[in-house]
């Protein structure tokens, strides 16, 4: 069984108020008699299901081509927490830490079409439990791993302190609580502070 935890990419997708919307130039076109179809694609590399490179929010670390690939590709687990729309996963939303990689399931962005502000966020002393326990990646189902109105982003410092991969935006919809194996990978873009990611699950053979 796979899972898809990435939206569908297209000019209608929300993104971060300001940033770069996805827009999508058709070079060639089949259809009007090129011998071909080909396409311009401008976006923020914040777009849909992404993963944050340290340099996002602290200077003079890594850029994404240089975050260790083996953070995005294992044992996964999928946990879903009642919570307030605006409030913050903590510690003791979490029980047993099942994996090395740990995707949140808030269901406070349900439309990633439609960019709305009062999503949750992790806290940064999730983010130093999850590093106790030797999580490797954190995944969030809404934006940013942080408030909408957070300034100083005290989890995405955390985060690169704790030398943790992150992916934000990815959709849980459907995916129980469980172990899986994760694949979502960044791409190779030099001196980027982020990448979009095509991200899945896989259940383990029984």
């Amino acid at each position: 069984m796979i899972y898809d935890l990435s939206p569908t990419v297209s000019a209608r997708i929300g993104v971060w108020p300001g940033d770069t919307p996805m827009h999508r130039e058709v070079l060639a076109d089949l259809d009007e008699g090129a011998n071909l179809t080909l396409s311009t694609l401008r976006a923020t590399v914040h777009l849909g299901t992404h993963t944050d490179a340290p340099s996002h929010t602290e200077p003079g670390t890594a850029s994404i081509e240089a975050v260790p690939l083996d953070r995005y590709i294992g044992a996964c687990q999928v946990v879903r927490v009642d919570i307030g729309r605006g409030e913050r996963v903590r510690p003791e939303h979490l029980g047993e830490v099942l994996a090395e990689r740990v995707l949140f399931a808030t269901g406070t962005f349900p439309d990633p079409d439609h960019f709305s502000t009062d999503f949750a966020a992790l806290s940064p002393e999730l983010i130093d439990h999850l590093d106790e326990h030797g999580v490797v990646l954190a995944g969030i189902d809404t934006p940013s791993m942080d408030p909408f109105d957070s300034k100083d982003l005290p989890t995405h410092a955390a985060l690169v302190r704790c030398e943790m991969a992150s992916l934000e935006g990815v959709v849980l919809d459907g995916v129980p609580e469980g172990v899986y194996e994760l694949v979502a990978l960044p791409l190779k873009l030099a001196g980027f502070d982020a990448s979009p990611v095509r991200a899945i699950l896989r259940s383990f053979p029984a």
